[in-house]
């Protein structure tokens, strides 16, 4: 959310207020503050909308009434920058989950993942910011980690494919959780498979396509350069690049998209262009966001521990400034989570013939 500048006769602007959340949210005041507090009786589905409007809202809790005795309240500023609004929301939940606990106050931004966001970062440190949680793609952002470095100022970087071992990190493997899913396909007896990479930007994207191309390689799968086509992480690419795949003859019998948005849109245009998935296509995503399992049918995908993974960056930024604090400042450290390869509705073995060319015989 963005807004004019306010000039020096304009009356102050109005921070929005936990009540404004509930409103946005649907939800009563003493639902945020639950969510706000990591109460795990709270659904899922009720901690992604205060997380959604947290978000929409920038809000900023008041950390007043939670501060401990002799407990000095943590500024943390966390930017994002478009990814999907599922990720987002998985990753809003892990620091609300992590926030209250802690005692820290959460300052969310939106920016672009170019100068605009060096700039914000640079705003969050003139203003005081404790540190920072950059999240795809701004992990990968070589003057946003220089700045953070020459500022000093604890930064944790989240999903990266290639952490900078300057600040600390969480992140997974994503060169052995593409590969594992690649060798899932190929164990089901796929042997074309199409692949859609994720944003050439993002170091994830590299090390997501290596670990396929790998598996094709040691399994002796087919191997074309045509099989591979490029995506954004985003649902409209995904769209194309499906539209492309699928258009090849013979076609792919089964299509890795580097995330769930692009696996969801393979799948639109499956079921657009009469194909039964997984009876004539099977579609694998990655990620395992709340996507996955509101299509159908439900993606397999490789299920990535977004909200753990934002809980385990904030618990570890709250420890880098604590020991900063205290005088004996910690060097970075980096995490490396477990992924696990989710199996739903979306794979099978492939067919033996081609349905869809029969039925549209059938069909003249």
């Amino acid at each position: 959310m963005t807004s004019r500048e306010q000039g020096p006769l304009d009356p102050p602007a109005q921070a929005p207020t936990m009540t404004d959340v509930a409103k946005l949210a649907g939800v009563s005041p003493m639902t945020v503050s639950r969510v706000m507090n990591g109460d795990a009786k709270v659904s899922e589905k009720t901690r992604n909308r205060v997380a959604d409007a947290v978000a929409a809202l920038s809000y900023v809790p008041n950390q007043a009434a939670r501060r401990l005795a002799g407990s000095r309240s943590i500024r943390i500023g966390f930017l994002y920058s478009n990814p999907s609004a599922g990720y987002l929301s998985e990753f809003l939940v892990g620091l609300l989950n992590q926030a209250g606990p802690n005692n820290v106050q959460l300052v969310v931004e939106k920016c672009e993942a170019d100068e605009h966001g060096v700039e914000q970062a640079r705003r969050l440190i003139a203003n005081g910011v404790d540190g920072l949680i950059l999240p795809p793609p701004l992990c990968d952002s070589r003057q946003l980690i220089d700045l953070v470095t020459d500022a000093g100022t604890p930064t944790v970087t989240v999903a990266c494919g290639q952490p900078d071992l300057r600040v600390s990190g969480v992140s997974i493997d994503d060169y052995a959780a593409a590969h594992a899913m690649a060798c899932h396909l190929i164990a089901l007896g796929h042997q074309r498979i199409g692949f859609v990479a994720g944003h050439p930007n993002q170091s994830a994207s590299a090390r997501r396509l290596a670990g396929f191309k790998a598996a094709i390689a040691e399994h002796h799968a087919q191997s074309a350069p045509e099989l591979i086509v490029p995506g954004m992480f985003t649902y409209r690419s995904g769209l194309d690049a499906a539209e492309i795949l699928l258009a090849q003859e013979p076609r792919p019998t089964a299509i890795f998209a580097s995330n769930d948005d692009m696996a969801a849109a393979v799948v639109a245009i499956a079921h657009r262009l009469g194909l039964d998935v997984p009876g004539d296509l099977t579609v694998a995503g990655f990620d395992d966001t709340a996507l996955a399992t509101t299509i159908w049918p439900e993606l397999t995908t490789v299920r990535q521990p977004i909200t753990g993974m934002a809980e385990a960056a904030l618990r570890s930024l709250v420890q880098q400034v604590r020991a900063r604090h205290s005088g004996a400042p910690q060097a970075p450290e980096h995490a490396l989570m477990d992924y696990a390869l989710i199996r739903r509705q979306s794979d099978a073995a492939p067919r033996m013939r081609p349905p869809a060319r029969i039925a549209k015989r059938s069909a003249r």
